[in-house]
């Protein structure tokens, strides 16, 4: 390659590099304020027992997890209950979002019951929920739900409200049935506001996943980290809490890909 093509290039690294830093500083600060974290747990005699929380033990406890195959188990059966949840707050929060958008009766009748219902803790629908199911894992599956629900169904209606009231009018005069009117003109004009309102609660989701898995089911990574704590193992505890970080994260920027997608096609 001559000296002329190499330059473009080196340049085009060099601005790569250069904007991304403020990334590359921000994940260099967090990694340090962990290991300084775990200095101070290893010199403080008071705290030496929880030194397991510091980046070398839990790497090597990461590692470990996902060399024996635990890891991959827990994850699956996490991620598993929140597509279980997410589907079921998707499939009842889109259609009363969309009546809710296109009828101001009843986003009046149903605007205090519902802010009321969205305040409330999802964990504190425990109780109810173990009574209702026979089993540990819809109980859970229904704590998500009703966790993920909310945003859907608000983002939905927002997006319903935004939409022209020309473009209803326009496919009525075309004769578009309900049916036709909802899938040509509504859902695609809303696709975006539904997709922010899944992101949500999808983060939603993934947050009171943990504190429900704890309920007595013997799999997920909410239970590893309560079987971690129960045995005094906090490097496995770490690594798992480091994980639950990394798959939050990336769920996060799938939903944030699928946005973007979707405001480009709008756009085009």
């Amino acid at each position: 390659m001559s000296a002329s093509a190499a330059a473009p290039q080196a340049g085009g690294l060099l601005r790569g590099l250069r904007g991304a830093s403020p990334t590359l500083a921000g994940i260099a600060a967090l990694l340090l304020l962990w290991w300084f974290g775990g200095v101070l747990l290893r010199e403080d005699p008071a705290t030496q027992a929880f030194t397991g929380f510091a980046p070398g033990p839990a790497l090597h406890a990461l590692v470990a997890l996902a060399g024996s195959g635990a890891l991959l188990r827990a994850a699956a059966a996490s991620l598993a209950r929140v597509a279980c949840g997410l589907a079921i707050a998707i499939a009842l929060g889109l259609p009363v979002g969309i009546a809710i958008g296109r009828l101001p009766l009843l986003r009046q009748a149903t605007h205090v019951p519902f802010q009321f219902l969205r305040m409330v803790s999802p964990l504190s629908w425990m109780p109810i929920a173990v009574l209702v199911f026979p089993g540990w894992n819809g109980a859970i599956v229904f704590l998500i739900a009703m966790a993920a629900v909310w945003p859907v169904v608000f983002a939905t209606a927002n997006g319903v409200a935004k939409i022209d009231p020309a473009w209803l009018k326009v496919a009525r005069n075309l004769r578009a049935g309900p049916a036709a009117r909802l899938f040509a003109v509504i859902l695609p004009a809303i696709a975006q506001d539904v997709l922010t309102g899944v992101r949500l609660a999808l983060g939603v989701a993934w947050i009171v996943l943990v504190p429900a898995e704890y309920l007595g089911v013997s799999s997920g990574l909410g239970y590893a980290i309560s079987d971690a704590r129960d045995t005094l193992d906090y490097a496995r505890l770490a690594a798992i809490v480091l994980v639950i970080g990394v798959i939050g994260f990336a769920l996060d920027a799938l939903c944030n890909a699928a946005i973007r997608r979707v405001r480009w096609q709008r756009e085009s």
